[in-house]
């Protein structure tokens, strides 16, 4: 009998491995398609912009973000629609997870410059200044806009600016549900100012006693297709004269001890831009909130 010890096969070590390095290879690849198929579709979508009027300029777009995220820096940005309404930033960061490309974080670390047609820029810095996108194959993505503890500083030349400050500023959108459905041509609309402090001497200051104000306004918006851009003729041009409408109008406005609400069945804009219909108003110690409204 031979004393010769048995042999075990390693390939039960290797075979862990061999997986492991398969699939870092299969994610490389989707990364960097992924990477590729971004930039791909940001040219065209900057060239579809600059087709339709808009100026578009930044310096060279990096991508970055391996493994797990897709990174893509704007420095330089500026962004100025047909309107004459604009953004620019030193730089713009745009941020989505590998495996949920539908779903973008926008960023501006560094502030940015708000272009206002006919009223000149204001500066805007805050803590976090982020727009979030997802649901981008719907006909109406849900959109989310958030200024943590913005300051806005009117550029030398510019009108003054209603706000020198706030807690927070959002805004959000998504599609309108009819029993569980999004609705063909409706969208949903949030408002929310938490604390907004008024530039010294402007209405929003005169309006609170030197105090804050805070407001909370919801509603659907039809004809939503058409908030298509910021064309010349303005930014609701096309929507107005499409008859778009807000209905189910709810607000809610607080400024000190003074507070309001507010609703409607139905707004809707004038050629001049200025809303029209009725709106119901409940208040207490209404003084400074309806001056504020």
């Amino acid at each position: 009998m031979s004393d010769t010890p048995a042999r075990h096969s390693r390939r039960g070590l290797v075979i862990p491995f061999a997986i492991v390095g398969l699939l870092l290879a299969a994610w490389a690849g989707w990364w960097f398609y992924l990477s590729g198929q971004v930039q791909e579709r940001l040219a065209t979508q900057i060239e579809a912009l600059r087709a339709d009027g808009w100026r578009v300029s930044h310096e060279p777009v990096s991508v970055s973000g391996w493994p797990f995220r897709t990174r893509v820096a704007f420095p330089a940005a500026d962004i100025v629609a047909p309107s004459g309404h604009g953004v620019a930033a030193p730089e713009l960061v745009a941020e989505a997870s590998a495996w949920n490309p539908g779903h973008w974080v926008v960023l501006a670390p560094d502030g940015l410059i708000l272009t206002r047609a006919g009223k000149g820029q204001v500066a805007v810095e805050g803590e976090a200044l982020r727009l979030s996108v997802s649901h981008l194959r719907d006909r109406f993505p849900d959109l989310r806009i958030e200024l943590a503890r913005p300051t806005f500083t009117p550029v030398a030349g510019a009108d003054p600016f209603p706000l020198a400050s706030a807690e927070r500023i959002e805004l959000y959108t998504r599609p309108h549900l009819t029993d569980g459905e999004a609705a063909t041509d409706e969208m949903d609309v949030l408002f929310r100012l938490t604390d907004g402090r008024g530039r010294t001497g402007g209405p929003v200051e005169g309006a609170t006693r030197e105090g804050r104000l805070s407001a909370e306004v919801e509603a659907t918006i039809e004809q939503a297709s058409r908030l298509r851009g910021m064309d010349s003729a303005g930014v609701f041009a096309s929507w107005t004269a499409a008859g778009g409408r807000f209905t189910a109008v709810q607000g809610r406005l607080q400024a000190g001890e003074s507070s309001a609400r507010i609703s409607s069945d139905a707004l809707w804009a004038r050629e001049d831009g200025r809303l029209e219909g009725r709106l119901a108003l409940t208040a207490e110690r209404p003084g400074d909130a309806i001056a504020g409204l």
